[in-house]
């Protein structure tokens, strides 16, 4: 068990339990929230590869993974493509409407919802999720929303900690370590 994982308070696993659905920020949280533009005005972005073997061990245990994001990326499609993560909203303004929406559709309860960002258009989602997580380097409020945060900053694992945690307290995690084996 990675040493992240230990001592978890016994709510934050309670919480991490009921999750059905994983929903991360990209910016900030997938990524270590640089923009990086060439010369012709593409923008390109760095994700982890940690974060994605998480975010496909999620989905292979059952629990549904969306992105909900402000800006509108080419490189945060592909990404999502790459990983089949079928739950994709950029160009959202409003975060919060965006994941009651998908609630909705998806017929699941807040509490069931796993919500990560690491900035201000974040606090409103987290605010409704059962359980809302904050990278290590988000900013104080977003911390302070948060049931838990992570050791790792945004775009270098912190994704992939959420992951494993939720994977952890619903009883995967003996599991994916034998599946590696």
């Amino acid at each position: 068990m990675p040493n992240y994982l230990a001592n978890l308070p016994d709510d934050i696993l309670a919480r991490a339990a009921q999750v059905r659905l994983a929903v991360f920020d990209v910016d900030g949280t997938l990524t270590d929230g640089r923009l990086w533009y060439g010369e012709d005005g593409r923008e390109t972005k760095v994700f982890h590869v940690h974060d994605g073997l998480g975010l496909k061990r999620l989905q292979a245990c059952g629990v549904q993974v969306a992105l909900i994001t402000a800006r509108i990326s080419h490189p945060v499609a592909l990404r999502a493509e790459e990983l089949d993560i079928a739950h994709v909203y950029q160009g959202q303004g409003d975060k919060r409407a965006c994941l009651a929406e998908l609630l909705d559709a998806l017929q699941l309860q807040p509490a069931q919802v796993a919500y990560v960002g690491d900035d201000l258009p974040d606090l409103a989602p987290m605010r409704m999720a059962g359980l809302a997580v904050a990278v290590a380097n988000a900013h104080p409020w977003i911390v302070e929303a948060a049931h838990w945060q992570t050791r790792a900053r945004g775009g270098e694992g912190a994704a992939r900690e959420v992951c494993d945690l939720i994977l952890h307290a619903q009883g995967h995690g003996d599991a994916e370590r034998e599946h590696w084996r």
